[in-house]
């Protein structure tokens, strides 16, 4: 029994260090090819922001994450606004909060609020990514998934990636 969960835990581990590299290698790489002076064709930066605390998504985040949710599941929606689709970081914010008074917590309306806004790729399947565990989303994602309330959207959240609403609409393994 110990054996069997700690190979789980190292196999977790490199999951995690896995995923961190690659989210790290995403940050970095701007949509749609090679940066020309770190600007996009409107004159927009083409790159996530890198340089906020939500960055700093490291193993230590990630394990505590593991560890303090373990055997966790989440699904959830999201809404995107990224860097390259705002003028202000305080414009996607409030954009965001009048959205989410329009939502109410209905799944519907913000699927559709997805498919119509959200810059990211879930936005083709109303802003759905799926089951995930613990330490798999960049840390202020990952907090709420795992901490806050099911079927109600939270938000804004900032993350390296933009400006979120989140809804949780699933959540098992708690005790």
């Amino acid at each position: 029994m110990f054996f069997s969960k700690l190979i789980h835990l190292l196999s977790c581990c490199c999951m995690v260090v896995l995923l961190c590299a690659q989210q790290r290698a995403r940050a970095f790489s701007p949509p749609g090819g090679a940066l020309v002076g770190n600007r996009s064709h409107n004159n927009k930066p083409s790159f996530v922001r890198s340089q906020i605390a939500t960055q700093r998504y490291n193993l230590l985040d990630s394990l505590g994450s593991v560890f303090q949710n373990f055997g966790k599941k989440a699904r959830a929606s999201h809404i995107l606004i990224a860097p390259r689709d705002w003028d202000s970081e305080e414009e996607a914010r409030q954009k965001l909060i009048r959205l989410k008074d329009e939502i109410n917590n209905d799944p519907e309306k913000f699927a559709e609020a997805a498919k119509r806004i959200s810059s990211c790729p879930s936005s083709k399947k109303g802003g759905d990514l799926g089951e995930f565990g613990p330490g798999m989303m960049v840390r202020n994602f990952d907090k709420v998934c795992f901490n806050e309330d099911v079927g109600v959207v939270h938000g804004p959240i900032s993350t390296q990636f933009g400006e979120h609403l989140i809804l949780i609409t699933e959540r098992t393994g708690e005790n």
